[in-house]
């Protein structure tokens, strides 16, 4: 058995505890796993393990509601987080079970907003969505769901929309490469982008004589 000979809140830190075992110092809880402790109190090994494991779930926790309060996460994101935060990878998991219980982790949900983001902010194609939610941890058949109905025609003109603008004094076949290339870079397909260039130049240009074909070649 161990006695507490002090209990000091942390200067820097007034959430966390400091513990002193039998005139010593031996670790730090958070406030609110050491609220019931006392000076004197005795406590046996098992419940100094009990503390420190309480401690461990509540600092997770705590570190994931930071680190979710800046934007949704997937739960890849969320691990390697605390994985960065030293938290023991059981207590990673068990903290992540209860974040999807409360609806904090859902990667579908996480899939769709990032969606939603880009098409709103940034337009993308589904190539370049599709490799963005892997890199983020999104299994293949959420990445399958959300991206079902997107419609590139539309989004590959709303991203080319700015592009062309500023590409209108160029000649046809410099206008065609640079924004072909612009949007192939936002991972649209030779098949979306070769009719969104030409519909571009033409409503640019609709009072010239040039006349583009959808189905020429994009350089």
């Amino acid at each position: 058995m161990r006695k507490i000979t002090a209990l000091q809140v942390q200067k820097r830190n007034p959430n966390r505890v400091n513990v002193h075992l039998d005139g010593e110092y031996a670790f730090s809880l958070a406030r609110i796993v050491a609220a019931w402790l006392q000076v004197g109190q005795t406590l046996d090994e098992e419940k100094l393990s009990q503390l420190q494991a309480d401690d461990a779930r509540e600092r997770a926790m705590q570190q994931a509601m930071l680190f979710l309060s800046y934007r949704a996460r997937s739960e890849q994101e969320i691990r390697q987080n605390l994985s960065k935060h030293e938290i023991p990878d059981a207590v990673i998991e068990e903290t992540l079970e209860r974040l999807r219980q409360s609806g904090l982790a859902n990667d579908k949900n996480f899939a769709n907003a990032w969606v939603e983001n880009r098409n709103t902010f940034r337009p993308r194609g589904r190539r370049a969505l599709t490799l963005e939610l892997r890199q983020k941890g999104i299994d293949d058949s959420i990445i399958e769901s959300v991206l079902e109905d997107l419609d590139e025609d539309v989004l590959a003109y709303e991203a080319g929309q700015k592009k062309a603008s500023k590409l209108r004094v160029q000649e046809w076949s410099e206008f065609r490469k640079k924004l072909s290339d612009f949007l192939a870079r936002r991972g649209f397909s030779y098949s979306v982008i070769a009719p969104i260039v030409s519909r571009l130049w033409s409503e640019l240009h609709a009072e010239g004589e040039e006349k583009i074909y959808d189905n020429e070649e994009i350089l």
